[in-house]
């Protein structure tokens, strides 16, 4: 899963949901393997958003299992107003 954000309030961002988040994501079956401030963007439309994740799941299911469970929704609702984020869920072959 690769994750782009632009955080509004970084503070409230790490302290309640990469908080909350981070030990559900491994709870679940993944493992962040990428956690990095001040990306730059190159080419594209994605300008601000500089904080960048990657996480590593067993296989999709796993990874929609943990994106659609009702814990995450919980979560998610901590970044609403703080950050926007742009997620893509990536198979490899």
């Amino acid at each position: 899963m690769m994750i782009a954000c632009k955080i509004h309030d970084r503070n409230a961002f790490l302290t309640g949901y990469s908080k909350a988040v981070a030990p559900l994501v491994a709870k679940m079956g993944g493992e962040y393997i990428l956690l990095a401030p001040g990306a730059q963007l190159l080419e594209g439309t994605l300008q601000g958003y500089s904080s960048v994740a990657m996480s590593k799941w067993p296989d999709k299911a796993t990874a929609l299992a943990f994106w659609e469970s009702p814990e995450y929704a919980q979560a998610k609702k901590l970044r609403a107003g703080i950050a926007d984020c742009e997620v893509i869920l990536v198979e490899a072959p």
